[in-house]
């Protein structure tokens, strides 16, 4: 990506120019190491901050990671350094992003930076529970496990997902083709009965006026109508992007019947399961705490975690501080208590992940089932309506010759 950038040296004099990264948090990351001070910094093809230049995907991609992870930890396991095991994996990797990226992170691990220091530089690339599990992992001199872990937690997440999008496929495919017909019908259909209509010199009856009527507009206003939806889609993204509008956002979802609990619950197994993960690695609750935050998808529920967490440093038992936010499930705050009170926290985390892993699977399939009919009942009505209405005067055509 390329962002346009206005600096100042330590001398005072400020400079403007156009730089290439991978990311904002990279550049930002490189300029301030050379001793400049960052005064502004956005997409080069932006308008009032607001990218209008569609991403390209520069990430890694995820089968190709876990697979790395995995050979990874084997090599490890059976005792190749980690110098050596970089090296030899880097040169079986064929994306050319990730590629890059290792011959960076090997250079600096033979130069002597840690494995998890060396990933956590570049930025966005990888998420903050993988660059801390190696943190606990190089912590606890049990690297390989700690691999593993993480690549059982990711497969766990992205099939989980997989499932949720799987089971939005259908519905999403009946609305689209839903839209496609009626738009066919009013920008093409509709017209051409309007012209035949006209030659009756009879009032038409209400609902076909309205049909009739309603097609006219779209047809003559159309580039009025597509720009209005492109402007609000601008500002809707450009208010999202405010901070604080996403997690608003996010919490109005929680509301919404059978998603909202959808996605209430799809937050807490990514919070159990992250914790989970990062507590099997060695790593301090309150610091695992503060990763969880992170990696829940759910902007309201990561900010509740996180006070969650400051709770949790003052003094406060994890259970009693989930509780006292009333945002996460009962059961998932009364298991957490038992594992505390047992000593069994992970075990206790990994069964609510689990649970709710099954809760939501159920939920949309249900949900599925439930909404395929309805669907195609609306779709039914309102299809039959369009078509009685442009054939109602036809029938009071009949009927008028037919007494005369």
């Amino acid at each position: 990506m390329e962002f346009r950038c206005r600096l100042a040296s330590a001398n005072g004099q400020i400079v403007e120019g156009v730089y290439a990264a991978d990311s904002e948090a990279r550049l930002r990351h490189d300029l301030e190491e050379k001793g400049l001070y960052v005064l502004s910094l956005q997409p080069r093809h932006a308008v009032a901050g607001v990218s209008l230049q569609l991403p390209r995907h520069r990430g890694v991609n995820v089968h190709e990671f876990l697979v790395f992870n995995q050979e990874l930890a084997t090599l490890l396991k059976a005792g190749m350094p980690l110098v050596q095991s970089l090296d030899l994996l880097k040169r079986r990797i064929t994306s050319p992003v990730f590629k890059t990226v290792l011959d960076d992170i090997h250079e600096k691990v033979r130069s002597g930076t840690a494995l998890s220091d060396a990933f956590a530089s570049h930025g966005d690339l990888f998420p903050s529970v993988y660059t801390a599990s190696l943190l606990a992992g190089e912590r606890s001199g049990n690297l390989d496990a700690v691999l593993r872990r993480f690549v059982d937690y990711t497969k766990i997440v992205t099939t989980l997902k997989r499932k949720i999008g799987t089971a939005l496929v259908y519905p999403t495919i009946l609305i689209s083709l839903a839209f496609i017909l009626v738009s066919i019908i009013v920008l093409k259909v509709i017209p051409a009965f309007t012209d035949f209509y006209q030659s009756f010199g009879s009032d038409l009856p209400l609902i076909t006026r309205v049909i009739v009527g309603g097609s006219e507009f779209i047809r003559t206003q159309f580039p009025l109508i597509v720009a209005a939806i492109a402007i609000a889609v601008v500002a809707v993204l450009a208010w999202v992007r405010r901070p604080g509008q996403q997690a608003r956002l996010d919490r109005a979802l929680l509301g919404i019947p059978t998603l909202g609990a959808v996605a209430r619950k799809f937050a807490t197994t990514q919070m159990a399961r992250t914790l989970a993960t990062l507590l099997g690695g060695g790593l301090p609750l309150v610091n695992a705490l503060d990763i969880a935050a992170k990696s829940i998808g759910n902007q309201f529920m990561a900010a509740e975690l996180a006070v969650v967490s400051a709770r949790v440093r003052e003094g406060a038992s994890f259970a009693a501080a989930l509780e006292a936010r009333h945002v996460f499930p009962e059961v998932a705050v009364k298991m957490a208590e038992v594992g505390e009170s047992t000593g069994a926290l992970q075990d206790m985390l990994n069964t609510v992940a689990d649970f709710y892993d099954e809760e939501i699977s159920t939920t949309m399939e249900r949900f599925v089932t439930l909404v395929e009919p309805i669907l195609l009942v609306i779709i039914g009505i309102v299809l039959a309506g369009v078509l009685l209405a442009l054939y109602m005067p036809l029938f009071q055509l009949t009927s008028v010759v037919s007494g005369s």
